[in-house]
């Protein structure tokens, strides 16, 4: 009897133990402070919309407030001035993804990122094909400039050109614009990485949804970085780079210098964290600190959610970016509430 009645207990606390986690499902987490496309994302799954359709929600209005100046049109010149756009949105549950690259003229870049999953076999296209597949798909082709970045442009090219991401060329790029030509003879004393000074200038929207069924989606949106040689695309549109989601284990999205976060791959390597137990704090801390051990100044950071709606986030701590703040939506918050972590 005793037995029995140690079983009852240990079963009815695992099945409440299950119903609170379930509680905190649906959820919505994206990086940075925009209250504007969390609240967005929730009201679609409210609204009986699907998991890519909320993601594409969220985004879709930071591209039309232009968050930051760093999601859609009118941000981040690149060296001839144009403004361009890279995306994607990836479904957890049948692994499918849409991305695009170097998108000009087309202010809705997770929607064509959609089409892409939705409507083709392919992951990414890119650059003016990128813009033809787009405008096949009824998008609008408009000049994403506006008087602001013009601005931005010609008080860059003012400051000859600085700050640049070129390296190893001539005329010297630390001093003069362009164009740039490599040298007769390079001197390779070895590889190194180019700081480009602390210019957060780059927040991507990272977003991750999972709803009451604990099935994932992830998605981006972004103008990269500003005065980027053209053709230059970051680690948004790249699948476990910018964002990865899998409905077996969970899903996360990143953002900061995509030059860098790309060759590490930080939002899949959470999710594998994440699959083999850590939580997300953890596991997010665990891709920072991959990428920590080369580029220490590297500008950064990781949100992630598990399918039972556990979340968490990790940044790398910079003279001045100590913290990194977030959105969360879910049933026990009730509303959009920002959340800080402190970086590591």
């Amino acid at each position: 009897m005793a037995l029995e009645r140690s079983l009852r207990v240990i079963i009815a606390l695992l099945l409440l133990n299950w119903a609170l986690v379930r509680c905190s499902l649906p959820l919505v987490l994206n990086t940075w402070p925009f209250k504007n496309a969390t609240e967005a994302a929730w009201w679609t799954l409210a609204s009986g919309g699907s998991n890519l359709d909320a993601v594409e929600s969220g985004c879709a209005v930071c591209e039309r407030e232009q968050c930051d100046g760093s999601v859609g049109f009118g941000g981040s010149p690149d060296e001839l001035g144009e403004t361009t756009l890279d995306a994607m949105i990836m479904d957890g549950t049948t692994m499918d993804v849409g991305a695009v690259g170097d998108l000009r003229r087309i202010k809705n870049a997770i929607g064509v990122a959609r089409k892409v999953l939705e409507h083709t076999t392919h992951t990414l296209l890119v650059g003016e094909s990128a813009t033809k597949f787009a405008e096949s798909m009824g998008f609008i082709s408009e000049d994403l400039s506006t008087n602001a970045s013009t601005a931005l442009h010609s008080d860059w090219l003012a400051q000859n050109c600085q700050p640049n991401y070129w390296r190893n060329v001539i005329p010297d790029a630390s001093k003069y614009c362009g164009p740039y030509k490599p040298p007769g003879i390079l001197k390779w004393d070895s590889p190194t990485f180019k700081e480009i000074g602390d210019d957060r200038g780059h927040d991507t929207i990272g977003m991750v949804v999972i709803n009451k069924m604990g099935h994932a989606a992830a998605g981006t949106s972004t103008n990269g970085l500003k005065f980027k040689i053209p053709g230059r695309v970051g680690d948004s549109p790249i699948p476990g780079a910018g964002a990865y989601a899998d409905s077996t284990a969970g899903a996360a999205a990143a953002t900061g210098d995509g030059d860098v976060l790309m060759r590490f791959l930080p939002s899949y390597q959470a999710v594998e964290y994440m699959r083999r137990g850590e939580n997300p704090t953890i596991a997010c801390q665990k891709a920072i600190s991959r990428i920590q051990k080369y580029f220490p100044k590297f500008f950064g950071a990781v949100i992630c959610a598990n399918v039972t709606g556990s979340y968490g986030a990790a940044c790398n701590k910079l003279p001045t970016f100590t913290q990194f703040r977030f959105m969360v939506y879910n049933s026990l918050t009730n509303q959009p509430t920002e959340e800080k972590v402190d970086c590591i």
